[in-house]
């Protein structure tokens, strides 16, 4: 048998490590772009924990209603950069993939606005719903798993602080009625990731963009761009073999959200 030169091993053991170093090591801190649908998928449930009597005005029966929303889209100083994007989740840090494929990065919601579908009619009037951001969020730990150089899964539960805002319709006043909220999903089943936005047509943000985290329209707050990472897109997405899929978080309501 014909013995290989050192050069032709040299040469054998790169070409084996080439698919391996394909696949970023490391996936870049930056900020993950979702649009909400007003399909009917994503809505604040109040048949369980409802609102209570006499809020909207003395008298007023509970309401344990359902309030379809739908998404606002959210105010930056790169017009049309973030497209139709309502939420906004920032990975805090570089996360770092171990021997077995899996990485971890904090992660928290730096921006989020939606409005009810429908007017929400009480024997008080008739209300218009929006959902806000309510001070400081809480930081979550999302975990990375790489299936191949393509991508993979994602575990990612979401903590949010927010206020219901009723804002009423047809009669002039500044009042609005407000509920506070602490929600805490557990991760979306099923989501994954995809290692290259372009290539799937998703929204790119290159460099720092200035967006609005408080919904007064105005932005007001610095973020870093998107990254070699595309949560919520599949890897398949990349060869042209499937669609994009909503991720769908439960707990107090539901919220479907497709990556930007």
């Amino acid at each position: 048998m014909k013995k290989l030169s050192v050069f032709a091993i040299f040469v054998l053991v790169l070409a084996l490590a080439v698919p391996a170093l394909a696949a970023d090591r490391v996936i870049a801190n930056g900020v993950d772009l979702w649009r909400t649908p007003g399909d009917g998928t994503s809505y604040a449930d109040f048949s369980e924990d409802s609102i209570p009597a006499g809020f909207f005005c003395p008298g007023s029966a509970p309401f344990t209603g359902r309030i379809v929303m739908k998404g606002i889209p959210i105010a930056s100083d790169q017009p049309g950069a973030l497209r139709n994007t309502d939420t906004i989740i920032q990975r805090l840090d570089n996360a770092k993939f171990n021997k077995r494929g899996v990485a971890t990065t904090r992660i928290q919601m730096k921006a989020m606005q939606f409005e009810g579908l429908t007017p929400v009619k009480t024997v008080c009037g008739v209300f218009k719903a929006y959902v806000r951001l309510d001070g400081e969020q809480p930081i979550t730990t999302m975990r990375i798993v790489r299936d191949n150089e393509k991508g993979g899964r994602i575990i990612a539960p979401i903590s949010v602080n927010i206020k219901i805002s009723f804002e009423p319709i047809g009669r002039e006043t500044t009042e609005v009625w407000e509920l506070r909220q602490q929600l805490r999903f557990p991760p979306a089943p099923h989501m994954e990731w995809a290692s290259s936005r372009a290539a799937l047509g998703s929204a790119v943000v290159n460099g720092f963009i200035k967006v609005d985290t408080d919904s007064d329209g105005a932005p007001d707050t610095f973020l870093p761009g998107t990254s070699n990472f595309a949560a919520g897109r599949s890897a398949k997405a990349l060869a042209g073999q499937t669609t994009v899929a909503a991720a769908c978080h439960t707990g107090g309501g539901q919220h479907c959200t497709y990556e930007n």
